[in-house]
């Protein structure tokens, strides 16, 4: 993808497994699939030379990968917190439902030879951010572990009428933070409602998206703020990898006196 004006990721969400983002012809570091189960089906996920998070978003069944199998429930993003499981570089991924189920998968390349691990919702790191209406609550799934090599996943819930990544920031390199490739997963509740994201650069380069249940949408580069209207609550499952493992952004100087202003 060349321009922000293209990121927007917006696929039926059919059974099965579908492919959201490919690394190499859309992105630099990240590739995305959404894979959706009934009750009894299966499914089986292997790239050679990546690692890779599966995120369970709701359902029942089991999540394997290598030689460790793991049962999983979640009763939904809004609900509960997350499960979800690594598979490094080599081992397979296989998924099988009990009731019907959502799995988010993310991978990019790494070489190390780790071990498959689980996030429990008991092991999800909780952060309140912002204050006022850019307030939301960030957790943490697979970011400042052991097991992981390049990739850091987490979600965000932003509440109806709030703010979220803001003030704006970014983690393209271009003003000295470390050079990170991002992918947002949303859902909204309830599911007819939508969101706002935008992209900007300071160049002048600016696109906005009305997101809806099931978008997924590329952050290659810039700033990218979010919004949700009243009565909706939006939430973002958030992928990254690059330069280094580690979270560290570039706030836009212009916005940056929200923190001290009386809200």
């Amino acid at each position: 993808m060349s321009t922000l004006a293209q990121t927007l990721i917006r696929q039926p969400r059919d059974t099965g497994t579908r492919t959201l983002l490919r690394r190499g012809p859309q992105a630099r570091e990240l590739s995305m699939w959404r894979v959706r189960l009934a009750p009894g089906a299966s499914a089986e996920h292997r790239i050679a030379g990546e690692e890779t998070v599966a995120v369970l978003l709701e359902g029942q069944g089991t999540i394997a990968a290598g030689d460790r199998t793991w049962p999983v429930a979640r009763a939904g993003v809004f609900t509960e917190r997350a499960t979800a499981v690594f598979a490094p570089p080599g081992s397979t991924i296989r998924i099988a439902a009990e009731a019907p189920m959502e799995v988010i998968l993310v991978s990019t390349p790494a070489t190390a030879a780790t071990a498959p691990a689980i996030a429990r919702p008991d092991d999800v790191r909780v952060h309140q951010r912002g204050r006022a209406t850019y307030a939301r609550e960030v957790h943490d799934v697979f970011v400042t572990d052991p097991h992981v090599q390049r990739l850091m996943v987490g979600e965000t819930f932003t509440p109806q009428g709030h703010w979220s990544s803001f003030p704006p920031h970014k983690h393209d390199g271009r003003d000295g933070e470390p050079t990170l490739e991002e992918v947002y997963y949303f859902r909204v509740d309830p599911p007819q409602g939508f969101g706002h994201q935008m992209l900007y650069t300071a160049a002048g380069e600016v696109a906005t998206h009305a997101v809806k249940d099931g978008d997924a949408v590329l952050l290659p580069y810039g700033y990218h703020p979010v919004s949700t209207p009243p009565g909706y609550t939006l939430y973002y499952l958030w992928a990254m990898a690059g330069a280094e493992r580690r979270l560290a952004l570039h706030e836009d100087p212009d916005h940056r006196w929200i923190h001290d202003a009386a809200l």
